[in-house]
Protein backbone atom coordinates (compact mmCIF):
# COMPACT_ATOMS: atom_id res chain seq x y z
CA UNK A 1 0.00 0.00 0.00
CA UNK A 2 1.30 3.44 -0.90
CA UNK A 3 1.92 6.11 1.75
CA UNK A 4 2.03 9.82 1.04
CA UNK A 5 5.39 11.49 1.82
CA UNK A 6 6.47 15.14 2.02
CA UNK A 7 8.52 14.77 -1.17
CA UNK A 8 6.28 12.57 -3.33
CA UNK A 9 2.52 12.42 -3.79
CA UNK A 10 0.60 9.15 -4.11
CA UNK A 11 0.07 9.91 -7.80
CA UNK A 12 3.80 10.29 -8.37
CA UNK A 13 4.61 7.13 -6.42
CA UNK A 14 2.14 5.09 -8.45
CA UNK A 15 3.33 6.55 -11.74
CA UNK A 16 6.98 5.86 -10.85
CA UNK A 17 6.20 2.27 -9.84
CA UNK A 18 4.52 1.46 -13.16
CA UNK A 19 7.05 3.49 -15.12
CA UNK A 20 10.00 1.55 -13.71
CA UNK A 21 8.37 -1.78 -14.51
CA UNK A 22 7.63 -0.71 -18.06
CA UNK A 23 11.17 0.59 -18.66
CA UNK A 24 12.68 -2.56 -17.17
CA UNK A 25 10.38 -4.64 -19.40
CA UNK A 26 8.77 -6.30 -16.40
CA UNK A 27 5.48 -5.17 -17.94
CA UNK A 28 5.39 -6.39 -21.53
CA UNK A 29 4.44 -4.20 -24.49
CA UNK A 30 0.74 -4.79 -25.08
CA UNK A 31 0.07 -5.73 -21.44
CA UNK A 32 -3.09 -4.24 -19.96
CA UNK A 33 -2.78 -2.19 -16.79
CA UNK A 34 -5.26 -2.91 -14.00
CA UNK A 35 -8.56 -1.10 -14.31
CA UNK A 36 -8.82 2.15 -12.38
CA UNK A 37 -11.03 0.50 -9.77
CA UNK A 38 -8.78 -2.55 -9.41
CA UNK A 39 -5.65 -0.44 -9.13
CA UNK A 40 -7.24 1.80 -6.50
CA UNK A 41 -8.19 -1.22 -4.38
CA UNK A 42 -4.78 -2.88 -4.80
CA UNK A 43 -2.81 0.18 -3.73
CA UNK A 44 -5.22 1.69 -1.22
CA UNK A 45 -5.70 4.96 -3.09
CA UNK A 46 -8.62 6.79 -4.64
CA UNK A 47 -9.68 6.24 -8.28
CA UNK A 48 -8.78 9.86 -9.03
CA UNK A 49 -5.19 9.17 -7.90
CA UNK A 50 -5.00 6.23 -10.31
CA UNK A 51 -6.41 8.30 -13.18
CA UNK A 52 -3.82 11.01 -12.50
CA UNK A 53 -0.99 8.43 -12.39
CA UNK A 54 -2.14 6.86 -15.66
CA UNK A 55 -2.31 10.33 -17.21
CA UNK A 56 1.35 10.84 -16.26
CA UNK A 57 2.27 7.54 -17.91
CA UNK A 58 0.35 8.65 -21.01
CA UNK A 59 2.26 11.92 -21.07
CA UNK A 60 5.55 10.02 -20.84
CA UNK A 61 4.56 7.88 -23.81
CA UNK A 62 4.73 4.67 -21.78
CA UNK A 63 1.07 3.65 -22.13
CA UNK A 64 -1.83 4.24 -24.44
CA UNK A 65 -5.55 4.47 -23.74
CA UNK A 66 -7.87 2.31 -25.81
CA UNK A 67 -11.52 3.33 -25.88
CA UNK A 68 -13.72 1.14 -23.69
CA UNK A 69 -10.78 -1.25 -23.07
CA UNK A 70 -8.42 0.50 -20.66
CA UNK A 71 -4.73 1.37 -20.55
CA UNK A 72 -2.05 -0.70 -22.28
CA UNK A 73 1.74 -0.65 -22.30
CA UNK A 74 2.87 0.88 -25.59
CA UNK A 75 4.67 -1.15 -28.23
CA UNK A 76 8.21 0.11 -28.63
CA UNK A 77 8.82 -0.93 -32.27
CA UNK A 78 7.27 0.77 -35.31
CA UNK A 79 4.26 -0.93 -36.80
CA UNK A 80 2.12 -0.63 -39.88
CA UNK A 81 3.12 1.43 -42.90
CA UNK A 82 6.00 3.17 -41.14
CA UNK A 83 7.54 -0.19 -40.23
CA UNK A 84 7.18 -1.47 -43.78
CA UNK A 85 8.92 1.67 -45.06
CA UNK A 86 11.69 1.11 -42.51
CA UNK A 87 12.15 -2.44 -43.76
CA UNK A 88 12.20 -1.33 -47.41
CA UNK A 89 14.73 1.40 -46.60
CA UNK A 90 16.90 -1.15 -44.80
CA UNK A 91 16.81 -3.44 -47.84
CA UNK A 92 17.99 -0.59 -50.05
CA UNK A 93 20.83 0.17 -47.63
CA UNK A 94 21.90 -3.47 -47.65
CA UNK A 95 21.87 -3.54 -51.44
CA UNK A 96 24.02 -0.42 -51.46
CA UNK A 97 26.47 -2.09 -49.08
CA UNK A 98 25.90 0.46 -46.32
CA UNK A 99 24.39 -1.87 -43.73
CA UNK A 100 25.58 -5.12 -42.21
CA UNK A 101 23.52 -8.29 -42.11
CA UNK A 102 22.82 -7.60 -38.44
CA UNK A 103 21.22 -4.25 -39.37
CA UNK A 104 19.15 -6.04 -42.00
CA UNK A 105 17.85 -8.63 -39.54
CA UNK A 106 16.98 -5.92 -37.03
CA UNK A 107 15.16 -3.80 -39.59
CA UNK A 108 13.23 -6.77 -40.91
CA UNK A 109 12.21 -7.59 -37.36
CA UNK A 110 10.95 -4.03 -36.94
CA UNK A 111 9.11 -4.20 -40.24
CA UNK A 112 7.20 -7.24 -39.04
CA UNK A 113 6.38 -5.52 -35.75
CA UNK A 114 7.95 -6.11 -32.35
CA UNK A 115 7.80 -9.68 -31.05
CA UNK A 116 4.33 -10.23 -29.57
CA UNK A 117 5.90 -12.23 -26.75
CA UNK A 118 8.05 -10.18 -24.39
CA UNK A 119 10.49 -12.88 -23.35
CA UNK A 120 12.93 -10.22 -22.20
CA UNK A 121 10.66 -9.53 -19.21
CA UNK A 122 11.80 -12.79 -17.63
CA UNK A 123 15.39 -12.34 -18.75
CA UNK A 124 15.57 -8.80 -17.39
CA UNK A 125 14.02 -10.08 -14.18
CA UNK A 126 17.20 -12.04 -13.59
CA UNK A 127 19.22 -8.80 -13.67
CA UNK A 128 16.74 -6.33 -12.14
CA UNK A 129 16.26 -8.10 -8.85
CA UNK A 130 12.61 -7.90 -7.79
CA UNK A 131 13.23 -8.94 -4.19
CA UNK A 132 15.22 -11.41 -2.09
CA UNK A 133 12.36 -13.92 -2.36
CA UNK A 134 12.63 -17.10 -4.49
CA UNK A 135 11.26 -16.26 -7.94
CA UNK A 136 8.71 -18.77 -9.33
CA UNK A 137 8.98 -17.46 -12.89
CA UNK A 138 12.73 -17.85 -13.28
CA UNK A 139 14.12 -20.50 -15.64
CA UNK A 140 17.27 -21.31 -13.68
CA UNK A 141 18.25 -23.29 -10.61
CA UNK A 142 18.94 -21.34 -7.40
CA UNK A 143 22.60 -20.22 -7.15
CA UNK A 144 23.12 -22.14 -3.92
CA UNK A 145 22.22 -25.37 -5.74
CA UNK A 146 25.04 -24.78 -8.21
CA UNK A 147 27.77 -23.98 -5.70
CA UNK A 148 30.73 -26.37 -5.87
CA UNK A 149 34.42 -26.66 -5.05
CA UNK A 150 35.38 -28.55 -8.20
CA UNK A 151 34.63 -25.70 -10.60
CA UNK A 152 36.97 -23.14 -8.98
CA UNK A 153 39.60 -25.86 -8.73
CA UNK A 154 39.31 -26.61 -12.44
CA UNK A 155 39.64 -22.92 -13.31
CA UNK A 156 42.72 -22.58 -11.11
CA UNK A 157 44.33 -25.57 -12.79
CA UNK A 158 43.84 -24.29 -16.34
CA UNK A 159 44.89 -20.76 -15.44
CA UNK A 160 48.27 -21.58 -13.98
CA UNK A 161 50.87 -19.05 -15.09
CA UNK A 162 52.06 -21.03 -18.10
CA UNK A 163 48.59 -22.14 -19.23
CA UNK A 164 47.09 -18.69 -18.78
CA UNK A 165 49.70 -17.17 -21.04
CA UNK A 166 49.46 -19.94 -23.61
CA UNK A 167 45.65 -19.87 -23.93
CA UNK A 168 45.16 -16.11 -23.56
CA UNK A 169 47.63 -14.88 -26.17
CA UNK A 170 46.13 -16.74 -29.11
CA UNK A 171 42.72 -17.62 -30.46
CA UNK A 172 41.35 -21.03 -29.59
CA UNK A 173 40.34 -23.70 -32.08
CA UNK A 174 37.56 -22.46 -34.40
CA UNK A 175 35.30 -25.45 -33.69
CA UNK A 176 36.04 -25.24 -29.97
CA UNK A 177 38.45 -26.91 -27.59
CA UNK A 178 39.39 -30.32 -28.97
CA UNK A 179 39.48 -32.07 -25.59
CA UNK A 180 35.99 -30.82 -24.74
CA UNK A 181 34.60 -31.88 -28.12
CA UNK A 182 36.04 -35.39 -27.70
CA UNK A 183 34.37 -35.67 -24.29
CA UNK A 184 31.09 -34.42 -25.77
CA UNK A 185 31.25 -37.28 -28.27
CA UNK A 186 31.13 -39.70 -25.31
CA UNK A 187 28.31 -37.71 -23.70
CA UNK A 188 26.26 -37.92 -26.89
CA UNK A 189 26.98 -41.64 -27.27
CA UNK A 190 25.31 -42.20 -23.87
CA UNK A 191 22.17 -40.68 -25.47
CA UNK A 192 22.53 -42.97 -28.53
CA UNK A 193 23.68 -40.04 -30.65
CA UNK A 194 26.80 -41.26 -32.42
CA UNK A 195 29.10 -38.73 -34.05
CA UNK A 196 32.70 -37.47 -34.06
CA UNK A 197 34.41 -34.35 -32.68
CA UNK A 198 34.55 -32.89 -36.20
CA UNK A 199 30.73 -32.66 -36.15
CA UNK A 200 30.63 -30.70 -32.87
CA UNK A 201 30.83 -26.92 -32.56
CA UNK A 202 31.09 -25.13 -29.20
CA UNK A 203 29.08 -21.95 -28.65
CA UNK A 204 28.43 -19.19 -26.13
CA UNK A 205 25.55 -21.07 -24.54
CA UNK A 206 22.70 -23.07 -26.08
CA UNK A 207 20.85 -19.91 -27.16
CA UNK A 208 23.88 -18.93 -29.25
CA UNK A 209 23.83 -22.39 -30.82
CA UNK A 210 20.18 -21.91 -31.80
CA UNK A 211 21.02 -18.51 -33.23
CA UNK A 212 23.88 -19.91 -35.31
CA UNK A 213 21.52 -22.50 -36.80
CA UNK A 214 18.88 -19.86 -37.60
CA UNK A 215 21.31 -17.44 -39.22
CA UNK A 216 22.88 -20.22 -41.27
CA UNK A 217 19.80 -22.03 -42.57
CA UNK A 218 17.21 -19.24 -42.73
CA UNK A 219 16.60 -15.92 -44.42
CA UNK A 220 14.14 -13.21 -43.34
CA UNK A 221 10.58 -14.29 -44.14
CA UNK A 222 11.32 -18.03 -44.12
CA UNK A 223 8.65 -20.16 -42.43
CA UNK A 224 9.76 -21.92 -39.22
CA UNK A 225 7.68 -24.41 -37.21
CA UNK A 226 7.93 -23.89 -33.44
CA UNK A 227 6.14 -25.83 -30.72
CA UNK A 228 3.38 -23.97 -28.84
CA UNK A 229 3.33 -23.45 -25.95
CA UNK A 230 7.04 -23.06 -26.25
CA UNK A 231 10.12 -21.29 -25.02
CA UNK A 232 9.35 -17.59 -24.99
CA UNK A 233 12.88 -16.59 -26.00
CA UNK A 234 12.73 -18.71 -29.17
CA UNK A 235 9.51 -17.06 -30.35
CA UNK A 236 10.94 -13.60 -29.67
CA UNK A 237 14.34 -14.38 -31.19
CA UNK A 238 12.94 -15.77 -34.45
CA UNK A 239 10.46 -12.92 -34.70
CA UNK A 240 13.27 -10.39 -34.25
CA UNK A 241 15.12 -12.08 -37.12
CA UNK A 242 12.08 -11.56 -39.33
CA UNK A 243 11.04 -15.21 -39.62
CA UNK A 244 7.50 -16.39 -40.35
CA UNK A 245 6.62 -18.36 -37.22
CA UNK A 246 4.30 -21.36 -37.62
CA UNK A 247 3.13 -22.42 -34.15
CA UNK A 248 2.58 -26.18 -33.78
CA UNK A 249 0.44 -27.25 -30.80
CA UNK A 250 2.49 -29.43 -28.44
CA UNK A 251 0.76 -32.49 -27.00
CA UNK A 252 1.86 -35.01 -24.39
CA UNK A 253 3.41 -37.37 -26.97
CA UNK A 254 4.78 -34.70 -29.32
CA UNK A 255 3.65 -32.02 -31.78
CA UNK A 256 0.26 -32.04 -33.49
CA UNK A 257 1.25 -34.01 -36.58
CA UNK A 258 -1.82 -33.00 -38.60
CA UNK A 259 -0.99 -29.33 -38.14
CA UNK A 260 2.63 -30.00 -39.09
CA UNK A 261 1.54 -31.85 -42.24
CA UNK A 262 -0.71 -28.93 -43.30
CA UNK A 263 2.11 -26.44 -42.73
CA UNK A 264 4.38 -28.59 -44.87
CA UNK A 265 1.89 -28.64 -47.73
CA UNK A 266 1.01 -24.94 -47.62
CA UNK A 267 4.09 -23.09 -46.33
CA UNK A 268 7.07 -25.34 -47.15
CA UNK A 269 8.86 -24.66 -43.83
CA UNK A 270 12.66 -24.60 -43.72
CA UNK A 271 13.10 -25.58 -40.07
CA UNK A 272 11.33 -27.19 -37.11
CA UNK A 273 12.45 -26.25 -33.58
CA UNK A 274 11.75 -28.93 -30.98
CA UNK A 275 12.33 -29.60 -27.29
CA UNK A 276 11.81 -33.36 -27.29
CA UNK A 277 12.66 -34.10 -23.65
CA UNK A 278 11.28 -32.14 -20.66
CA UNK A 279 9.61 -29.67 -22.99
CA UNK A 280 9.51 -26.10 -21.74
CA UNK A 281 7.01 -25.22 -20.24
CA UNK A 282 4.93 -28.43 -20.11
CA UNK A 283 7.54 -31.06 -19.23
CA UNK A 284 6.24 -33.38 -22.00
CA UNK A 285 8.55 -36.00 -23.54
CA UNK A 286 8.38 -37.11 -27.17
CA UNK A 287 7.08 -40.62 -27.95
CA UNK A 288 8.90 -42.93 -30.42
CA UNK A 289 5.85 -43.01 -32.71
CA UNK A 290 5.65 -39.23 -32.97
CA UNK A 291 9.41 -39.00 -33.52
CA UNK A 292 9.22 -41.47 -36.40
CA UNK A 293 6.44 -39.51 -38.10
CA UNK A 294 8.26 -36.17 -37.66
CA UNK A 295 11.34 -37.58 -39.38
CA UNK A 296 9.16 -38.90 -42.21
CA UNK A 297 7.75 -35.40 -42.71
CA UNK A 298 11.23 -33.87 -42.64
CA UNK A 299 12.47 -36.24 -45.35
CA UNK A 300 9.33 -35.85 -47.43
CA UNK A 301 9.24 -32.04 -47.29
CA UNK A 302 12.96 -31.30 -47.06
CA UNK A 303 13.26 -29.35 -43.81
CA UNK A 304 15.81 -29.54 -41.00
CA UNK A 305 15.09 -30.14 -37.32
CA UNK A 306 16.94 -28.42 -34.51
CA UNK A 307 16.52 -30.37 -31.27
CA UNK A 308 17.08 -28.30 -28.14
CA UNK A 309 18.13 -30.67 -25.34
CA UNK A 310 18.96 -28.01 -22.77
CA UNK A 311 17.66 -30.14 -19.91
CA UNK A 312 19.59 -33.29 -20.83
CA UNK A 313 21.52 -33.28 -17.53
CA UNK A 314 18.33 -33.75 -15.50
CA UNK A 315 16.49 -35.91 -18.06
CA UNK A 316 16.54 -39.69 -18.56
CA UNK A 317 19.21 -40.88 -21.00
CA UNK A 318 16.76 -43.38 -22.50
CA UNK A 319 14.19 -40.70 -23.41
CA UNK A 320 13.32 -40.48 -27.11
CA UNK A 321 15.44 -37.97 -28.99
CA UNK A 322 14.97 -37.18 -32.68
CA UNK A 323 18.71 -36.92 -33.18
CA UNK A 324 19.28 -40.47 -31.93
CA UNK A 325 16.71 -41.89 -34.34
CA UNK A 326 17.87 -39.76 -37.26
CA UNK A 327 21.62 -40.16 -36.80
CA UNK A 328 22.35 -36.49 -37.57
CA UNK A 329 20.96 -36.60 -41.08
CA UNK A 330 18.30 -33.88 -40.93
CA UNK A 331 18.67 -33.11 -37.25
CA UNK A 332 20.93 -30.67 -35.43
CA UNK A 333 21.43 -31.32 -31.72
CA UNK A 334 21.79 -28.37 -29.31
CA UNK A 335 22.60 -28.36 -25.61
CA UNK A 336 24.59 -26.51 -22.97
CA UNK A 337 25.80 -26.38 -19.38
CA UNK A 338 24.36 -23.12 -18.04
CA UNK A 339 21.31 -24.76 -16.44
CA UNK A 340 23.25 -27.38 -14.50
CA UNK A 341 26.70 -25.95 -13.87
CA UNK A 342 27.55 -22.28 -14.29
CA UNK A 343 25.17 -19.78 -15.94
CA UNK A 344 27.92 -17.22 -16.49
CA UNK A 345 30.37 -19.62 -18.15
CA UNK A 346 28.06 -19.56 -21.19
CA UNK A 347 29.27 -22.81 -22.75
CA UNK A 348 26.98 -24.60 -25.19
CA UNK A 349 27.42 -26.76 -28.24
CA UNK A 350 25.75 -28.18 -31.29
CA UNK A 351 26.24 -31.40 -33.24
CA UNK A 352 25.36 -31.24 -36.92
CA UNK A 353 25.45 -33.25 -40.15
CA UNK A 354 28.87 -33.16 -41.77
CA UNK A 355 27.54 -31.25 -44.78
CA UNK A 356 26.43 -28.34 -42.55
CA UNK A 357 29.38 -28.03 -40.18
CA UNK A 358 31.46 -25.66 -42.34
CA UNK A 359 28.48 -23.35 -42.95
CA UNK A 360 27.66 -23.28 -39.24
CA UNK A 361 31.31 -22.62 -38.41
CA UNK A 362 31.39 -19.68 -40.83
CA UNK A 363 28.43 -18.14 -38.99
CA UNK A 364 30.13 -18.66 -35.63
CA UNK A 365 33.38 -17.10 -36.86
CA UNK A 366 31.58 -14.02 -38.22
CA UNK A 367 29.80 -13.47 -34.90
CA UNK A 368 32.34 -14.44 -32.20
CA UNK A 369 35.50 -15.66 -33.96
CA UNK A 370 36.12 -18.38 -31.37
CA UNK A 371 34.79 -19.28 -27.94
CA UNK A 372 36.74 -18.87 -24.65
CA UNK A 373 39.26 -21.75 -24.54
CA UNK A 374 40.07 -21.33 -20.85
CA UNK A 375 36.54 -22.03 -19.65
CA UNK A 376 36.08 -24.81 -22.19
CA UNK A 377 39.24 -26.50 -20.90
CA UNK A 378 38.02 -26.11 -17.30
CA UNK A 379 34.70 -27.68 -18.25
CA UNK A 380 36.50 -30.54 -19.99
CA UNK A 381 38.39 -31.20 -16.77
CA UNK A 382 35.15 -31.28 -14.76
CA UNK A 383 33.65 -33.79 -17.20
CA UNK A 384 36.75 -35.95 -17.49
CA UNK A 385 37.11 -36.38 -13.72
CA UNK A 386 33.43 -37.30 -13.30
CA UNK A 387 32.65 -34.26 -11.18
CA UNK A 388 29.96 -32.93 -13.52
CA UNK A 389 28.19 -36.30 -13.56
CA UNK A 390 28.14 -36.51 -9.74
CA UNK A 391 27.03 -32.87 -9.51
CA UNK A 392 24.13 -33.57 -11.90
CA UNK A 393 23.07 -36.58 -9.82
CA UNK A 394 22.93 -34.40 -6.69
CA UNK A 395 20.88 -31.78 -8.55
CA UNK A 396 18.40 -34.43 -9.78
CA UNK A 397 17.93 -35.78 -6.24
CA UNK A 398 17.41 -32.30 -4.85
CA UNK A 399 15.02 -31.37 -7.66
CA UNK A 400 12.92 -34.51 -7.11
CA UNK A 401 12.40 -33.52 -3.48
CA UNK A 402 11.64 -29.89 -4.36
CA UNK A 403 9.15 -30.97 -7.02
CA UNK A 404 7.24 -33.15 -4.55
CA UNK A 405 6.94 -30.24 -2.10
CA UNK A 406 5.98 -27.72 -4.79
CA UNK A 407 3.30 -29.97 -6.27
CA UNK A 408 1.74 -30.51 -2.86
CA UNK A 409 1.70 -26.78 -2.13
CA UNK A 410 0.31 -25.89 -5.58
CA UNK A 411 -2.55 -28.37 -5.24
CA UNK A 412 -3.33 -27.10 -1.73
CA UNK A 413 -3.49 -23.57 -3.14
CA UNK A 414 -6.24 -24.63 -5.54
CA UNK A 415 -4.13 -25.09 -8.68
CA UNK A 416 -4.25 -28.02 -11.07
CA UNK A 417 -1.50 -29.31 -13.36
CA UNK A 418 -2.16 -29.13 -17.09
CA UNK A 419 0.68 -31.64 -17.59
CA UNK A 420 2.24 -34.27 -15.36
CA UNK A 421 4.82 -32.54 -13.13
CA UNK A 422 8.30 -33.67 -14.20
CA UNK A 423 11.66 -32.01 -14.75
CA UNK A 424 12.33 -28.43 -13.69
CA UNK A 425 9.03 -26.79 -14.66
CA UNK A 426 5.36 -27.21 -13.85
CA UNK A 427 2.56 -26.10 -16.19
CA UNK A 428 -0.06 -24.92 -13.72
CA UNK A 429 -3.68 -23.86 -14.19
CA UNK A 430 -4.53 -21.12 -11.69
CA UNK A 431 -8.13 -20.51 -12.72
CA UNK A 432 -7.52 -16.76 -13.15
CA UNK A 433 -5.94 -14.52 -15.79
CA UNK A 434 -2.22 -14.91 -15.11
CA UNK A 435 -1.28 -11.69 -16.93
CA UNK A 436 -3.28 -9.72 -14.37
CA UNK A 437 -2.11 -12.03 -11.59
CA UNK A 438 1.54 -11.45 -12.48
CA UNK A 439 1.11 -7.70 -12.06
CA UNK A 440 -0.44 -8.18 -8.62
CA UNK A 441 2.33 -10.56 -7.58
CA UNK A 442 5.01 -8.05 -8.62
CA UNK A 443 3.71 -5.82 -5.83
CA UNK A 444 4.41 -8.70 -3.45
CA UNK A 445 7.96 -9.18 -4.74
CA UNK A 446 7.34 -12.21 -7.00
CA UNK A 447 8.00 -12.47 -10.74
CA UNK A 448 5.67 -14.96 -12.45
CA UNK A 449 5.82 -16.53 -15.90
CA UNK A 450 2.24 -16.16 -17.22
CA UNK A 451 0.99 -18.53 -19.90
CA UNK A 452 0.73 -15.77 -22.53
CA UNK A 453 4.54 -15.61 -22.68
CA UNK A 454 4.70 -19.10 -24.15
CA UNK A 455 2.59 -18.43 -27.24
CA UNK A 456 3.51 -16.91 -30.57
CA UNK A 457 0.70 -14.38 -30.21
CA UNK A 458 -0.17 -13.04 -26.80
CA UNK A 459 -3.60 -14.09 -25.58
CA UNK A 460 -5.23 -14.37 -22.14
CA UNK A 461 -4.37 -17.53 -20.21
CA UNK A 462 -5.08 -19.04 -16.81
CA UNK A 463 -1.84 -21.05 -17.02
CA UNK A 464 1.58 -20.20 -15.66
CA UNK A 465 4.95 -21.91 -15.60
CA UNK A 466 6.52 -22.48 -12.20
CA UNK A 467 10.06 -23.46 -11.34
CA UNK A 468 9.89 -26.37 -8.90
CA UNK A 469 13.20 -25.37 -7.32
CA UNK A 470 11.87 -21.93 -6.34
CA UNK A 471 8.24 -22.70 -5.43
CA UNK A 472 8.72 -25.01 -2.44
CA UNK A 473 8.24 -22.06 -0.09
CA UNK A 474 4.82 -22.04 1.60
CA UNK A 475 5.02 -18.24 1.97
CA UNK A 476 4.76 -17.78 -1.78
CA UNK A 477 1.71 -20.00 -2.03
CA UNK A 478 -0.05 -18.23 0.86
CA UNK A 479 0.52 -14.93 -0.93
CA UNK A 480 -0.65 -16.50 -4.18
CA UNK A 481 -3.90 -17.73 -2.58
CA UNK A 482 -4.61 -14.31 -1.08
CA UNK A 483 -4.08 -12.47 -4.38
CA UNK A 484 -6.15 -15.02 -6.34
CA UNK A 485 -9.06 -14.64 -3.91
CA UNK A 486 -8.89 -10.85 -4.27
CA UNK A 487 -8.86 -11.21 -8.07
CA UNK A 488 -12.10 -13.17 -8.22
Amino acid sequence: MLMKTPTQSLTEQLSVRFGERIRNRLLAPGARLPSVRQCALQHGVSPSTVVAAYDQLLAQGLVEARKNRGFFVREVAPVGAEAVKAGEAAAMEVAAGNWTTAHWFAARGAARGSPPVNATALIRGMFHKISDKPQPGMGVLPPQWLESTFMPAAVRKVTSTRALQEYSLQYGEPLGDGALRRLLVKKLASLNVHTGPENILTTVGATHALDIVSRTLLRPGDPVMVEEPGWAVEFARLSALGMHILPVPRRADGPDLEVMARYCEVHKPKLYVSVSVFHNPTGYCLSPGSAHRILQLANQHNFHIVEDDTYSHIAPEHATRLTALDGLQRTIYVSGFAKILAPNWRIGFLAAPQGLVEQLLDTKLLATLTTPALLEKALALCIEQGQLRRHAERIRTRLDAARARSVKLALSAGCTFAADPVGLFGWVDTGVDTDALSQRMLDEGYLLAPGALFHAERKPSTLMRINFATTQDATFWRTFERIVKQSR
